[in-house]
């Protein structure tokens, strides 16, 4: 394997390793352990450090325009072909659970999609808007949502605005 692929492989540990240890660090709140939280989030900041430098050398980081490109094309891919095979798949095993996850992952891609195109089409204009990502299936809506989720069903008082 060449160093770029090494890189690759090593940002997709890193940025797993994040992920993973935010997801410990939740739960070790949640059972009344604030120092391994603590510890936890401490992990994964330093493992997002890693994940970037990886990015950068590997040339992953381009201009604005450029990663909105990205971005669109991925989160594309992602509910046009990524999770309609899984989703079968999940079918086909008769696994609800992970049919439910990546059922609410495709429909928010798309949402994701959508957001990343406006913020194409809008660049340069300036104009701020807030986001608000709901705690259960990470529906992402531009401003304050007033109902429910679309996608879940959670209600719009548990969104938390992302700054």
């Amino acid at each position: 394997m060449s160093s770029k692929d090494n890189l690759k492989a090593a940002f997709t540990g890193e940025s797993m390793a994040n992920r993973t240890y935010l997801a410990f660090a939740k739960k070790a709140d949640a059972e009344g352990y604030p120092q391994v939280a603590k510890l936890f989030r401490a992990a994964a900041a330093a493992e997002t450090i890693h994940a970037h430098n990886h990015l950068q050398r590997m040339g992953g980081v381009g201009t604005t325009l450029e990663n909105l490109k990205e971005a669109v094309n991925g989160e594309t891919y992602e509910f046009e072909q990524m999770y309609p095979k899984f989703i079968e798949e999940a079918k086909a095993e008769g696994d609800n659970k992970a049919l439910w996850s990546f059922e609410v992952a495709n429909e928010v891609e798309k949402v994701h999609a959508s957001l990343f195109e406006k913020a194409l089409d809008e660049l340069g204009s300036n104009e701020e808007v807030d986001y608000y990502v709901c705690p259960v299936c990470g529906h992402t809506h531009e401003g304050k949502p007033e109902d429910k989720c679309p996608v879940c069903g959670a209600p719009a008082s548990k969104f938390e605005r992302v700054d």
